[in-house]
């Protein structure tokens, strides 16, 4: 398998790399079209930063369900957080990624490769951008959380 292109990112304490083939949300997840129409959905590198290590993962949507943008079709629990997991695509539910029922550590290790979380045959959220839409919603995150924590030097 060919190497993907990536970008680098560093900022304050946090780097990371991007595939630059793939769609990111404001809600850090990233997106690539499987094949077409069928979105394959993880969260990057900085939502599982935030999460801590991953315990358990649980999806409350059934394979064949209809879902939408914003729903809440699962949950996630990190060492740091319990969060519910939602939805970043219009369309089917697919089901989630069974690697993870045998180690969930994948999320955590490889989160843009055999980390995915789940599939959804249809359409991407509208407001999702390209790799470089989503440094600068990097950037802006952590402008935000250098101004909470009163930490100035990013």
């Amino acid at each position: 398998m060919a190497p993907q292109e990536e970008i680098r990112y560093k900022r304050s304490r946090f780097s990371t790399r991007l595939p630059v083939n793939r769609r990111y949300t404001y809600s850090h997840f990233w997106l690539l079209e499987a094949e077409p129409c069928l979105w394959r959905v993880g969260f990057t590198r900085f939502a599982t930063r935030m999460l801590g290590d991953f315990v358990e993962l649980g999806f409350e949507a059934q394979p064949g369900a209809a879902v939408s943008v914003g729903q809440a079709i699962g949950w996630v629990e990190g060492f740091k957080a319990l969060t519910e997991l939602y939805c970043v695509v219009n369309g089917e539910f697919v089901g989630g990624n069974p690697a993870l029922d045998d180690d969930i550590t994948l999320s955590d290790t490889d989160p843009y490769g055999e980390g995915w979380l789940y599939q959804v045959r249809g359409e991407p959220e509208p407001e999702s951008v390209d790799v470089h839409g989503y440094v600068e919603v990097l950037n802006l995150t952590i402008n935000k959380m250098q101004e909470t924590m009163g930490d100035t030097d990013g």
